[in-house]
């Protein structure tokens, strides 16, 4: 069997910084969650993306949750959110007690349709925030979901959980809204092997989730809690990791933007195939390089091709508002997120891959149409 190559696995830098600071975690015996590297990391990733406080996190399923808490989400609130993405996004309006209504996507960015947002926004007056999710590393249009949010007044949550790296306009995604969160999964484009962060200019808030995500605890010399609390503050050695994993965002983000101009070139001319789509004001990160398939080849096709090769890929995300859990919440718009998922493949973007490997992967994928 031919060498595996992985959809996106964690990549240490070559320079060993992540090593450096677990090694002065363990010199200093900083094991326990909280410490230098904690405070490190929020500050650094803070600078890096231009925001004002940042809290360093268990996951960014957890960043999530806590944005929202602190957006004041609570019991019967209706919250926004896009139905193409993971689970992770959407999970959290229900550990609030609140009810999504699912967004529909639109074909120029694949995420929010400003259109079905405005929409909603008629449909539904009790709403208490809008998540946005910037998929696969591709920037929402977030002039006019933000000119649409701000017009009724509330809140918007970025997850940027896919998109460290990413510009909009200039600015980085996870900045241009109230709250932003980074994820840093193991498959992300930078990892800390589990760990998130949220980020906010409201300074106030992020001392407040800090304190929620510490078990609530009061100041008190015993222990006290007036507030329901939350374990959910990362590690120092997590911690430790992310800081070194920063100094080569820039590095990762390179590399995953040569991917996507690799396959875009060897494939891009296949009948039917149109890759993900890359706007004038939209300068992605290429997390994962997608295409969608309406021609003689379907995703499906492409999937076990490179299966059967040991190669990973996967299908586009199945839009929540089609999820068994999910499928009883309210949608806004069309199919476009249905078509999308359906048509849709992420083909391996492993920042690792050399160039025998993404040739590798082009030559099964050619091979398709040669048999039709």
């Amino acid at each position: 069997m031919a060498e595996r190559i992985y959809l996106s696995s964690p990549h240490m830098s070559d320079e060993g910084y992540e090593m450096q600071y677990i090694k002065e975690a363990f010199d200093t015996n900083w094991i326990a969650p909280l410490g230098e590297n904690v405070n490190g990391f929020e500050k650094e990733l803070a600078s890096k993306v231009g925001a004002k406080a940042a809290a360093a996190l268990s996951s960014g399923t957890a960043a999530i949750h806590l944005a929202l808490k602190a957006a004041g989400v609570g019991e019967g609130d209706i919250v926004f959110c896009p139905t193409l993405t993971f689970s992770a996004t959407a999970n959290p309006i229900i550990y609030q007690h609140a009810t999504p209504v699912f967004i529909d996507s639109d074909f120029q960015t694949w995420n929010m349709c400003p259109k079905a947002l405005e929409e909603a926004f008629e449909k539904y007056s009790n709403v208490k925030a809008v998540l946005v999710v910037h998929l696969y590393g591709l920037s929402a249009d977030m002039d006019p979901i933000m000119e649409i949010c701000r017009k009724h007044g509330v809140p918007v949550i970025e997850d940027a959980a896919e998109s460290l790296g990413t510009y909009y306009k200039g600015k980085h995604t996870g900045t241009i809204g109230d709250y932003g969160i980074f994820s840093f999964n193991g498959n992300k484009i930078i990892t800390t092997s589990g760990g998130g962060m949220l980020i906010s200019d409201n300074e106030e808030r992020i001392a407040k989730v800090r304190f929620w995500a510490t078990q609530s605890r009061d100041p008190a010399r015993h222990y006290q809690h007036s507030e329901l609390g939350y374990n959910y503050r990362m590690s120092n050695v997590v911690a430790g990791i992310g800081r070194g994993q920063l100094k080569v965002l820039d590095d990762r983000v390179a590399k995953k933007k040569y991917i996507f101009e690799f396959y875009k070139r060897e494939l891009g001319e296949l009948e039917g195939v149109t890759f993900m789509p890359v706007n004038e004001w939209n300068k992605p990160n290429f997390w994962l390089s997608c295409m969608t398939l309406e021609g003689p080849v379907k995703p499906l096709d492409v999937m076990i091709a490179l299966e059967n090769e040991n190669i990973e890929s996967r299908p586009v995300w199945k839009p929540m508002h089609m999820q068994p859990f999910f499928e009883k919440y309210d949608f806004i718009g069309s199919n476009v997120a249905e078509t999308l998922f359906t048509n849709g493949v992420c083909l391996p973007s492993d920042t690792k891959m050399k160039d025998e490997d993404l040739e590798r992967v082009c030559k099964i994928i050619k091979g398709l149409w040669l048999k039709k």
